[in-house]
């Protein structure tokens, strides 16, 4: 069967290992790092400070080599060991993080700074094509210093695509805007990739940017991706404890699993267990597991008789978040409307509202 050209793979990062020189000695800062895209796609990697993964996206724009592995895009072999494509012939476009715009030419020129091959009207085209995409056509003559930071962002990420990269790279775009803005941009960029069918990888640290723009985001720590996979199985299924800490917020509650009824029990009552035991599935079974609860895992419920207090809230709009203690001490998070407003102390009933059950071995 023909696999349609939205979901060929067009973009390869294969087993890449990538570090610098400190005196004599090389340090790995990446170690066989791998994933694909398909054309069209938008794939993120998100993280921590220091995990590397502005180190990945340096590679591929080639302003770094690779000790191992590979990068080739769309059947071009960009990188490999002791051959690394200059980034002028890469068909890749960079969205820097400070947006890089030349500050004495007006939006306009700076859209058009890297067409200079095409003639005047292809040239003028593009240049009003993108203006209108961007919603920037009324502002052609101002200057970067005369922009918001959106609008700022909006000419980057217009001049990136003006050239029709094969691949474009958005390094921390969204970083220098205010957390309301960040992600409102974050899904008219999304809306305008998928409008041109342009490959993209956005780096960043911000869950909630990667939520909103990517199809495919790798979860990374220490220079490996941990898991790639969709926002959804990310928040719903972490692989592991560290995607499972770093996505959402969410508490871990120590529970025994009561197999012969594939259910495991908690201080909050029981709960199902699908496909065997999820993340706890073992070559030696263990019964005593720590139980993943998110907030939105946690209901209240007036009529509820578990009662848990009250110890923080934070309000957010429609929602209050409310940090709850348990009879036995544990805490738990719960997102409760905010017309339900409780005070520090008091005690409110809840229950269990879980649909995905994720475990793992329990922690000493």
């Amino acid at each position: 069967m023909k696999v349609p050209p939205s979901f060929s793979t067009h973009f390869i990062v294969d087993a890449i290992r990538v570090g610098y020189l400190q005196g004599r000695n090389m340090r790995e800062i990446v170690h066989g790092l791998s994933f694909t895209l398909g054309r069209g796609e938008i794939g993120c990697l998100l993280g921590p400070s220091g995990c590397g993964k502005t180190t990945v996206l340096r590679a591929i724009a080639g302003f770094e080599s690779l000790i191992d592995g590979r990068i080739v895009l769309g059947g071009r072999e960009l990188s490999r060991p002791g051959r690394t494509a200059p980034p002028e012939t890469r068909q890749v476009g960079v969205v820097f993080q400070d947006y890089a715009l030349f500050p004495h030419l007006s939006v306009w020129d700076n859209i058009g700074f890297g067409l200079r091959k095409l003639t005047s009207n292809e040239r003028k085209a593009r240049v009003d094509k993108l203006l209108s995409l961007v919603g920037l056509s009324e502002h052609a003559r101002q200057f970067p210093h005369e922009l918001s930071g959106g609008q700022q962002q909006r000419v980057a990420l217009a001049r990136a695509l003006a050239p029709q990269p094969d691949l474009l790279l958005l390094d921390e775009p969204f970083s220098n805007l205010d957390v309301e803005l960040r992600e409102r941009l974050a899904m008219e960029v999304r809306d305008i990739l998928r409008e041109l069918g342009t490959t993209a990888i956005l780096v960043t640290h911000d869950q909630h940017e990667a939520f909103a723009i990517a199809d495919h985001i790798g979860v990374m720590r220490d220079g490996v991706i941990v898991q790639w996979d969709t926002a959804y199985n990310l928040y719903h299924r972490p692989g592991d404890r560290f995607v499972a800490d770093f996505i959402g917020q969410g508490v871990f509650m120590p529970g025994t699993i009561d197999l012969p009824n594939q259910q495991v029990n908690i201080e909050l009552g029981s709960l199902p267990l699908w496909q065997g035991i999820d993340a706890c599935t073992t070559e030696k079974y263990q019964p005593q597991v720590d139980v993943l609860l998110r907030a939105d895992d946690v209901i209240h419920d007036d009529a509820s008789p578990m009662q848990a207090e009250v110890v923080r809230k934070a309000f957010r709009g429609a929602e209050f978040l409310y940090t709850l203690k348990l009879e036995g001490g544990q805490q738990l998070l719960a997102l409760v409307p905010s017309h339900h407003d409780h005070a520090i102390g008091e005690k409110i009933g809840i229950r269990l509202g879980a649909d995905h059950v994720v475990t793992f071995p329990a922690q000493a």
